[in-house]
């Protein structure tokens, strides 16, 4: 039933590492290619060679030990899982892992991977009941991580209570529905439109009114929902960036051309990802030649330009609809504002007068809100890695079955 599922197994310090080796042994005899880290104290408790007979496969346990000189070990294995699980997880490698602290061949391996991490907890019910403990699983349950929770019994330190690692027959079973039940990408099938970039409204032939977007954020979130399995439709404004391989790209300039783009995706669209930076406001007049300089002052008379969001949200059936709001200053009160003003589901707000977020640059900073009273704020990191991160986060909340991870 694991039949060419690549599983790796990070094993940490404690007495249940007997365990893990049941666990290895049931997993590969399901089909699945077991790959086993482990830690310092893990091999007090047993040796490599054990996991090594179970697993048949190499045992990593330093970091510095590269087995092949073509790659890099940890790197290797981080690509290589389509599922991780640490088992038996300690209160020390938790605490590690929610700050993200790589100090080991298994917490390095942790920080590298995009698979799905799963967690089992095997401790003292005291220690699993910690204020620390508690607030270090809580802030990994944040980022995504699932947590087989451990049972209750009697414990290896003569306690009775909750902290014995879940039976290895279990874990297997989950691991099972895991790939029988869940989808790999969670965004498989559905299509999703994404906007982005600038757009440009004529003055005349040489001039244009139009903002500091270079679609970098739109971008990423397009990439980020083609590699969850979207059918992807990027709706761009004038950009300097590549086209994103994989992805329908629809090429726009104005605002109403990108209304009417939008439009015509909309109504069999999964998700909208309003992420363009579309002009408010539109030169009134065009002239069809160049605007000779005069000697005196000149006025250019604006009008409004249509409120896509707004518009979108006004039309909405059952899809998603997420808007973005650049703003420089009070960002999440507007952005709560706009919510609901505009019928949104969600909306990412961020400050563009924060150094590490903004047009142009390569991270950001955001607060990601939904209509549900969600208030999720990520501290700065790359657009590309952003993008995975806020899409991940909407669709957990979003569906019950892929409420951990």
């Amino acid at each position: 039933m694991l039949d060419n599922k690549k599983i790796l197994l990070c094993v940490t310090g404690g007495i249940a590492v007997y365990k893990a080796v049941a666990l290895v042994s049931k997993l590969a005899q399901a089909g699945a290619d077991v790959r086993v880290i482990m830690t310092d104290s893990a091999m007090e408790f047993v040796t490599p060679l054990s996991f090594q007979a179970m697993s048949r496969n190499d045992v990593y346990t330093n970091t510095f030990d590269e087995k092949d000189s073509r790659v890099i070990a940890h790197i290797d294995l981080a690509d290589w899982a389509d599922l991780v699980i640490v088992a038996p997880a300690t209160a020390n490698v938790i605490g590690k892992l929610a700050n993200g602290i790589a100090d080991d061949m298994v917490t390095t391996t942790l920080l590298a991977t995009t698979a799905e991490v799963w967690i089992a907890p095997a401790m003292n019910v005291h220690m699993y009941e910690n204020k620390a403990v508690v607030r270090n699983i809580a802030r990994l349950h944040e980022d995504g991580y699932r947590f087989i929770e451990p049972s209750e019994g009697f414990l290896a330190c003569g306690y009775v209570g909750k902290g014995r690692l879940e039976e290895p027959e279990k874990i297997v079973a989950l691991v099972q529905d895991r790939f029988q039940q869940q989808p790999s990408l969670p965004l498989a099938g559905k299509k999703v439109v994404v906007t982005a970039g600038p757009t440009r409204e004529r003055i005349d032939p040489v001039r244009y009114v139009s903002n500091f977007s270079t679609g970098k954020m739109g971008y990423a979130m397009a990439e980020a929902a083609a590699a969850l399995g979207a059918d992807t439709v990027l709706i761009s404004g004038p950009v300097g960036l590549a086209k994103p391989a994989g992805i329908r790209v629809v090429d726009v300039e104005s605002a109403a051309e990108m209304f009417e783009a939008v439009k015509s995706e909309y109504e069999d669209a999964y998700m909208v990802i309003k992420s363009a930076a579309v002009a408010d406001y539109r030169p009134k007049d065009i002239h069809p030649q160049k605007m000779k300089k005069q000697s005196g002052d000149s006025i250019i008379e604006l009008e409004r330009t249509v409120d896509i969001l707004k518009t979108l949200g006004e039309m909405k059936a059952d899809q998603l609809l997420v808007g973005f709001a650049a703003e420089t200053q009070h960002a999440v009160d507007y952005g709560k504002g706009k919510l609901k003003s505009k019928n949104l589901d969600y909306i990412i707000v961020n400050d563009v007068t924060d150094p590490e977020a903004g047009f142009g640059k390569d991270t950001n900073v955001v607060t990601l809100l939904s209509r549900k009273g969600l208030n999720r704020p990520f501290q700065a990191m790359p657009k590309k890695e952003l993008a995975t991160v806020l899409l991940k986060t909407i669709m957990r909340e979003e569906s019950d079955t892929i409420h951990d991870r």
